[in-house]
């Protein structure tokens, strides 16, 4: 959704703590939605002039510009305590929306734009009026793009205990968090529906997964897995970003989820030299930051819906998020081998906990709730 200039600033942003104006967009139902992360709260002021929205912000930021690409928008910038967001030609400034919200999140300055009075302003003959009003139609009718991908599936069961197997259980949740979603008007796209393998090889399957990720039409990409220890009383939720893991942890679910035995090892291998190749690359960097942010929502939503065990937010080479180019995480609802949560996830009661979790945390992150 954002040019690759707006990623360099973004990524500028999130790499220096003092840099925290680069926007987030997203394109929703009926308007297009300008998001600031600010340092603090802050009280604002608005004023709408000409074609430009410029709120005063009661903090000072780091100077940045760029361009937008998206619906009633053209490009931003930031300076001292003033933030102005450019309005695409044909939108009236008088019904955007601004909003300072605080509260368990951070900070943020949020601008709301709606897209259909783009058609209203534009003085036109009646054929060219429809016209407009149709494109502003279609533009009304974009919705946020997030993939879903249920883990294994197929010839590939992935991990099997005597209450659950994890391809059965990812599918199940995968769908709930589909129709949750859709519900709230996001367009969701499934790497499985249903029990099937995308490829009989598991590397061919694990970067067609990745694939429908990679297009700048796609807010987020979440992978859903089971867990499962080496002992009967290892329990709890852990979610992960893609990168280098902690410093002597276990690279043993990193290479289960890849594929296990020698695949498994071999493409976590890869990974993990993607990982390192990324410290260098500041626009993949751009995406690790959001990444952890989406991990973090969803860690801590899936939390409190579940009062299920606290393992954290961490980073390691799974192969399926390596590539996709928006936030990618992938996180493990559950150990199946565990002899309390094992039943638990064979339960609809308990799915259908987890996947509200795992939506409310993708609809805040899309600033959707």
């Amino acid at each position: 959704m954002k040019s690759a200039a707006l990623f360099v600033c973004l990524a500028l942003s999130l790499l220096s703590p003092a840099a925290l104006a680069a926007p987030r967009v997203g394109v929703h139902d009926g308007f297009t939605r300008v998001v600031f992360p600010l340092p603090r709260a802050a009280a604002i002021s608005t004023s709408l002039g000409g074609q430009h929205v410029t709120v005063k912000v009661g903090v000072s930021l780091q100077p940045e510009r760029g361009q937008l690409h998206a619906a009633g928008v053209s490009a931003y910038a930031v300076k001292g305590k003033t933030v102005t967001v450019a309005l695409a030609p044909g939108y009236r400034k008088a019904t955007a929306k601004v909003l300072a919200a605080t509260g368990k999140e951070p900070a943020r300055l949020i601008i709301d734009v709606p897209r259909q009075q783009a058609a209203a302003q534009i003085k036109s003959t009646p054929r060219q009026q429809r016209a407009v009003i149709r494109s502003a139609s279609s533009h009304a009718a974009a919705r946020p793009r997030v993939v879903i991908d249920p883990g294994h599936g197929g010839i590939d069961p992935g991990m099997v205990s005597p209450w659950v197997r994890e391809e059965d259980v990812t599918l199940d949740v995968g769908l709930r968090v589909r129709d949750l979603l859709r519900a709230k008007g996001v367009d969701v796209v499934m790497t499985r529906d249903t029990d099937h393998h995308l490829s009989a090889d598991k590397a061919t399957d694990l970067d067609m997964r990745s694939n429908l990720a990679k297009t700048d039409k796609v807010a987020a990409y979440i992978s859903i897995h089971v867990n499962a220890g080496d002992s009967a009383g290892a329990e709890g939720i852990e979610t992960y970003y893609f990168g280098q893991p902690i410093s002597g942890s276990n690279r043993s679910l990193a290479v289960a989820e890849n594929g296990g035995g020698s695949v498994g090892r071999n493409l976590t291998r890869k990974a993990a030299n993607k990982a390192q190749s990324m410290l260098g690359d500041i626009l993949a960097q751009a995406k690790v930051a959001f990444s952890r942010q989406l991990a973090q929502k969803v860690q801590h939503s899936l939390l409190a819906t579940t009062g299920a065990a606290n393992r954290g937010v961490h980073t390691d080479a799974f192969y399926v998020i390596r590539d996709p180019r928006t936030a990618a995480i992938l996180t493990e609802i559950g150990f199946g081998s565990s002899q309390r949560e094992g039943p638990l996830l064979a339960t609809p009661a308990y799915r259908a906990r987890i996947a509200s979790g795992i939506a409310q945390a993708i609809l805040d992150f899309l600033h959707m709730d």
